[in-house]
C-alpha cells in the first residue's frame, strides 16, 4: 500500500513539474486593459480570458514550439508562435479591427447606395419612391447635393460640369450611351431599370483610380448577385405595359424586364406645347443571367435593348411653321462580368462590353445617320495582405468607332466619322493604419491613339475618424477626359480636357440619421473652344479654355424619429466660370444654378396601407444672354442675364390593395409652377433694334402619372412596394 502511495505521488510531481504557466497581459493601443479577451494554445484545449486588469495565467503541458491565440471582439486577433517556455509575462497590445462597422470609411465625394455600404446615405428603395424621379435613377439622383436641377435635359450635371462628364458603369463596365435619345428642351431618361440593381455607388468627385474619362462624376450600378425567389412582376401605366419575370434553377438565375412606352393616349388627354406626328413609342427590355461556381465564383451576363420612334414639331420663333425633330434610335448593350477568388487572399475582376447605337434624325429638312459602336475590356486583380493593407491593380481597353452621314434638304451629303481608343492602366492602395485612420493612393496612366497623347492622373484620398460618429476626409485628384463626339467628328486636333479636385468632407451618423458637409474646388483646363455659334465642320477648334467650380453640398437624413417617416434634405452652393465653347470671355454656363435645395419626405400611414411622399426642389436662376440688356455688346458679352428661380413640388401615394397589388399615383410639379429655363431669341431685330424672344419652358407644366403593380410568387408578402 505504501509502495502504490508513493507512485502515485511521485506522478504527480512529475506532472506538476511538467506543466508550463504562460501569463500576460492585454491591452488596447492606449494601453487600456481589455476585459474578457479569449486566450488559447491554438489546437489545444489550454487557455483561459483576461481579468478586469487586463490580466491572464493558465497552464499548459505542452512542450515546445506553440502557437497562442488572442481575441476579442473589435480588434484584430493576435497570433504569436514560439517556444512553450516564452510564452509568459507578455505585453500584449491589440491593435483594432479596420473592418468593423465603426470603422472609418473613405467617402470623400462618395455616396453609397446598398446591402454592403457601411454607411447608406441613398437606398436602392429610394431610386423609385422619390416622388419627383418617376422611377428614373437620374431623376432620384438629383435630389442629392452636388447636382444641379436641369429639367429640361434630365442628365446629371455635377459639380459645374456638363452631363458628358459624369459616367455610368455597370458592374465596373462603361456604359457609352446611357440615355434614352430626346428633342432639345425634353428631359430624356436613364435607358436601364432599376428593378435589377442591388446597389449603387455615386462619386461627385475625387474617386478612385480604375475609373477615368470623366472629370465630374462617375456612377456605378451593381446588378443583384442571387435573387431571393422565382417571381413575376406585371406592370399596367398610363404610359404603357411592363412585365418581368426572375427564374433561379441548381447554381443559375435570370431575370428579365420588359416595357412597352406609347404617349400617345396620354397626350390625348393631357395635351401639351407641342405638335406631334409620331407620340413617343418606346420598347425596352433586360435580362441578367447568373451562375455560381462551386468555388464561389460569380459569372453575369447583363444585356439592355431600347428602340424609340418620334416625330415632333415644336414652337420656335424663328420658324413661322414651328421646328420639326424626328428620330428612329436603337440601341443595344452588352455586358458580361466575372469575380473569382484564388490563391492567398487575391481576387480577380473581369468584363466586358459592347454597345451599338444607330439614329435616324430629322431635323427640318435635313437627315442625319448616327452609328457609334463602342467596347470596353477590362481586368483587375486585388490582393489583401491584411486587415490594413490592400492593393488593387489592372489594365483596360476602350474602343469607340463612330460614323456619321448628313444630307442636306439640297440632297448635299457629308460624312464625318473618328476611331476613338484609348488604352489605360491603374494601381490603387488602401492603407488602413488604424480603424480611426486610413487612405488610400492610386495612379492612372491613359494613352489615346486618336489624339497621340499620354497623361498621368494621381489620386489620393485620407480620412480621419474624430468619434463614434463623426469623421472627416479629404482627397485629390487629376481627371482626363478626351472631347466629346459632336468634337471629334469635325477634328482630331486635341489634346485631352482636364481638371484637378480637392474636396474636404465632414460626416457624422447614427442609428437613423446621417449629417454630411462637403466643400471641393476643382480647376478645370485645355477646355475645347471654337468660333461659331455651334461647332461645324469648318470651326476653328483649340483647347485653350479653362474654368473653375467650387462650392459645398449640404446632406441631411433622418428615419424613425418621426414615427413612419423618412426624410432628407440636400443643399448645394456652386459657384463656377467657364471660358469655353464660343464664349467670348469667362462666365457662369447656363446649365449651373447657384443655389440648389432638395427636400424629400415619405410617410407610412398604417390605417390606410399606404406610403405617402412629396419632393420640392429648388434652382436659382440660371444665366442667359440677352441681347436686348443696356450693356450687351455683341461679340464680347455672354450671358448677362438670369432667369428666375426653379420651384416645384411633387407628389406620390402607394396604396396597398393587397400584400402582391398596388396601386400608385405620382404628380410632378403639382403646383403647375411656370418654370423657364432660357430665352430663344429672334435672330433679326426689329425696327426698334430690339429682338423678339420666346421662354425656353418645359412641354407641360404638370406631369400625371398612374400605376397598377401585382407580383406573382409563391412568397405571398412579397410585393412591389420595393419597386416604387
Amino acid at each position: 500500500m505504501k509502495r502504490i502511495l508513493f507512485i502515485l505521488l511521485t506522478i504527480c510531481q512529475f506532472s506538476l513539474i511538467a506543466q508550463t504557466t504562460i501569463s500576460g497581459k492585454v491591452t488596447d493601443s492606449k494601453s487600456n486593459p481589455i476585459y474578457g479577451a479569449n486566450v488559447y494554445l491554438d489546437g489545444t484545449y489550454d487557455g483561459g480570458s483576461t481579468n478586469e486588469s487586463g490580466d491572464f495565467s493558465f497552464s499548459t503541458s505542452e512542450k515546445g514550439t506553440q502557437t497562442i491565440v488572442i481575441s476579442f471582439i473589435s480588434f484584430e486577433t493576435y497570433i504569436k508562435t514560439a517556444d512553450v517556455s516564452s510564452l509568459k509575462y507578455l505585453t500584449i497590445k491589440l491593435r483594432d479591427d479596420v473592418n468593423t462597422l465603426d470603422a472609418v470609411v473613405i467617402n470623400a465625394g462618395t455616396f453609397e447606395a446598398g446591402e454592403k455600404a457601411k454607411v447608406t446615405v441613398l437606398k436602392p428603395l429610394d431610386i423609385v419612391t422619390t416622388a419627383s424621379a418617376l422611377g428614373d435613377v437620374m431623376g432620384a439622383l438629383q435630389t442629392l447635393p452636388g447636382t444641379s436641377t436641369v429639367d429640361e435635359d434630365g442628365r446629371l450635371f455635377v459639380r459645374g460640369g456638363e452631363a458628358e462628364e459624369t459616367q455610368i458603369f455597370i458592374d465596373g463596365i462603361r456604359v457609352f450611351t446611357p440615355y434614352a435619345a430626346s428633342p432639345n428642351n425634353m428631359p430624356t431618361r436613364g435607358r436601364f431599370s432599376p428593378f435589377l440593381f442591388k446597389g449603387i455607388s455615386f462619386s461627385t468627385g475625387g474617386y478612385s483610380a480604375e475609373y477615368g474619362q470623366a472629370l465630374s462624376g462617375v456612377l456605378q450600378l451593381n446588378t443583384i448577385d442571387e435573387p431571393l425567389e422565382e417571381k413575376t412582376d406585371l406592370s399596367f401605366m398610363t404610359l404603357g405595359l411592363g412585365v418581368g419575370n426572375t427564374q433561379i434553377w441548381d447554381n443559375n438565375s435570370f431575370s428579365v424586364n420588359t416595357s412597352y412606352i406609347n404617349l400617345a393616349p396620354y397626350q390625348e388627354a393631357f395635351p401639351d406645347r407641342n405638335t406631334w406626328k409620331k407620340p413617343v413609342q418606346a420598347l425596352n427590355g433586360e435580362m441578367v443571367f447568373r451562375h455560381k461556381f462551386k468555388n464561389e465564383s460569380l459569372l453575369k451576363l447583363y444585356g439592355a435593348f431600347s428602340y424609340s420612334d418620334l416625330d415632333v414639331i415644336q414652337d420656335d420663333i424663328n420658324y413661322v411653321d414651328g421646328f420639326r425633330f424626328g428620330l428612329n434610335n436603337r440601341n443595344l448593350y452588352f455586358n458580361t462580368s466575372y469575380k473569382n477568388k484564388f490563391g492567398d487572399n487575391w481576387k480577380l475582376e473581369t468584363g466586358f462590353s459592347f454597345t451599338n447605337d444607330h439614329s435616324n434624325i430629322k431635323i427640318l429638312e435635313d437627315l442625319v445617320t448616327d452609328k457609334e459602336n463602342s467596347m470596353h475590356s477590362k481586368v483587375k486583380l486585388k490582393k489583401q495582405f491584411s486587415n490594413r493593407f490592400k492593393i488593387s491593380f489592372g489594365s483596360e481597353y476602350f474602343m469607340t468607332d463612330f460614323d456619321e452621314d448628313y444630307t442636306t434638304d439640297k440632297n448635299q451629303k457629308f460624312n464625318y466619322r473618328f476611331n476613338n481608343n484609348i488604352f489605360a492602366s491603374f494601381a490603387e492602395t488602401d492603407i488602413f493604419f488604424s480603424k480611426n485612420l486610413a487612405t488610400k493612393i492610386g495612379i492612372r496612366a491613359e494613352y489615346s491613339e486618336l489624339l497621340n497623347e499620354f497623361t498621368i492622373s494621381p489620386r489620393v484620398s485620407l480620412a480621419y475618424k474624430a468619434s463614434k460618429n463623426a469623421q472627416f476626409s479629404l482627397a485629390y485628384g487629376q481627371f482626363y477626359q478626351n472631347p466629346k463626339n459632336e468634337y471629334l467628328k469635325f477634328s482630331q486636333d486635341f489634346k485631352a480636357e482636364n481638371t484637378s479636385h480637392l474636396i474636404a468632407n465632414y460626416q457624422a451618423t447614427k442609428q437613423g440619421q446621417i449629417f454630411r458637409i462637403e466643400a471641393y474646388y476643382k480647376n478645370y483646363k485645355d477646355l475645347v473652344k471654337y468660333d461659331d455659334n455651334t461647332p461645324i465642320f469648318n470651326s476653328n477648334f483649340n483647347n485653350n479654355g479653362s474654368g473653375f467650380a467650387k462650392g459645398f453640398d449640404i446632406f441631411w437624413r433622418q428615419n424613425g424619429k418621426i414615427k413612419n417617416t423618412d426624410y432628407w434634405v440636400s443643399y448645394s452652393f456652386l459657384d463656377t466660370q467657364r471660358d469655353y465653347k464660343n464664349y467670348p470671355t469667362s462666365a457662369r454656363p447656363n446649365f449651373a444654378s447657384k443655389h440648389n435645395l432638395s427636400v424629400v419626405a415619405k410617410h407610412w400611414v398604417e390605417n390606410w396601407k399606404s406610403q405617402i411622399g412629396f419632393s420640392y426642389n429648388f434652382a436659382s436662376g440660371r444665366n442667359y444672354t440677352n441681347p436686348n440688356d443696356a450693356g450687351f455688346i455683341k461679340g464680347e458679352t455672354i450671358l448677362n442675364d438670369k432667369t428666375k428661380n426653379y420651384n416645384s413640388l411633387s407628389l406620390n401615394w402607394a396604396y396597398l390593395i393587397d400584400q402582391q397589388k398596388i396601386l400608385y399615383f405620382s404628380v410632378n410639379n403639382v403646383l403647375g409652377t411656370q418654370n423657364v429655363f432660357g430665352y430663344n431669341y429672334k435672330n433679326t431685330a426689329e425696327p426698334n433694334k430690339k429682338f423678339d424672344r420666346q421662354a425656353i419652358i418645359p412641354n407641360a407644366d404638370s406631369f400625371f402619372f398612374v400605376g397598377f403593380f401585382w407580383t406573382i410568387s409563391d412568397n405571398k408578402k412579397t410585393n412591389q412596394l420595393d419597386n416604387l
